[in-house]
């Protein structure tokens, strides 16, 4: 999208909202979209429409363009991303993995890897369905990620798909992750922090280090943040849960609002409520923001008194 439709649709949400809603409503409504709203309005003399743009100043286009859509509101890309291709996973992170063809194992090796994560990866040798055009699917996957990592191995440099992807993902002004093994990141890529790829670190240790940059990157910190709570709050499997909840605790810092929504959450999680290794680990987390709110549901513990630097994670 380029920045003056941008810019325009985003006015159209904020002076829509402001005309619909109260601000209570706009607070339960913007949340569905990933969009985290703090506890107060910046300024008692601050509009609903400025702080509807404020809100969404930094969001992803897609999140602007799903916003859009919900409200009916016409805008020249509908067509581009009414439809969430269905190589992503749902309620996942999108990330494109641009890499030559011949290390396509270990981008699906990464691939695999990113998904304890929260995060769902395009990689084009793996993801493309014969009977399809190849282009077009690559071409979708594109205008609908959410970033993009770009594996820097012999040959990408003289990959005119690749610097084509990087440049589409440059245009869309999404975060870039470059991943450095062979080759030293050039052009547009040169101003981003590299991930570097040595012998040392398995590709596990790489996608956590991917997870972690776009934790630490504004654009995409919230979205990461509340999508991989809601992965926690709504699971089913306990384990899995619990090692998301490891993932979750050795992040610096949370947004509280994140963190008070998956305690509601999970107060409705038939499964997670009802396990004391899961309830004792989440209360120590929360304890750290100061969020109390969170009860078994056989019955009523008190918070366990144990300081933050025992916390047996």
């Amino acid at each position: 999208m380029r920045p003056i439709e941008r810019v325009n649709l985003i006015g159209k949400i904020a002076n829509m909202l402001q005309q619909d809603m109260t601000y209570s409503r706009i607070d339960a409504y913007l949340p569905a979209f990933g969009i985290v709203c703090p506890d107060y309005h910046f300024d008692i003399n601050f509009s609903k429409r400025l702080y509807v743009e404020k809100l969404l100043s930094d969001q992803s286009d897609e999140v602007i363009l799903k916003i859009a859509d919900d409200l009916e509101l016409e805008h020249s890309e509908r067509a581009k991303v009414n439809i969430i291709p269905t190589f992503w996973k749902q309620g996942y992170f999108k990330l494109f993995i641009s890499h030559v063809a011949k290390f396509k194992e270990k981008a699906s090796e990464l691939q695999n890897s990113l998904k304890i994560y929260g995060i769902s990866s395009f990689v084009a040798h793996s993801d493309i369905e014969p009977s399809r055009e190849w282009l077009d699917e690559i071409e979708k996957a594109l205008h609908t990620m959410d970033a993009l990592t770009a594996i820097l191995l012999d040959g990408f440099k003289e990959s005119s798909w690749c610097d084509q992807e990087v440049g589409f993902a440059v245009g869309k002004s999404v975060l870039i992750i470059p991943i450095k093994k062979d080759l030293d990141p050039y052009g547009f890529i040169g101003k981003y922090q590299s991930i570097h790829a040595d012998g040392k670190k398995s590709v596990a240790d790489i996608a956590k280090e991917v997870f972690i940059t776009i934790v630490k990157n504004p654009k995409t910190s919230n979205q990461i943040l509340t999508i991989f709570t809601n992965l926690i709050s709504n699971s089913t499997h306990e384990e899995t849960a619990l090692k998301q909840l490891h993932i979750l605790s050795e992040i610096e810092t949370i947004p509280k609002e994140i963190l008070t929504q998956m305690a509601e959450q999970i107060k409705n999680n038939s499964v997670l409520i009802k396990s004391i290794k899961f309830m004792d680990k989440t209360k120590l987390l929360l304890k750290k923001y100061e969020i109390y709110t969170l009860e078994y549901k056989e019955c009523t513990l008190p918070l366990l008194d144990i300081d933050e630097d025992e916390i047996p994670f």
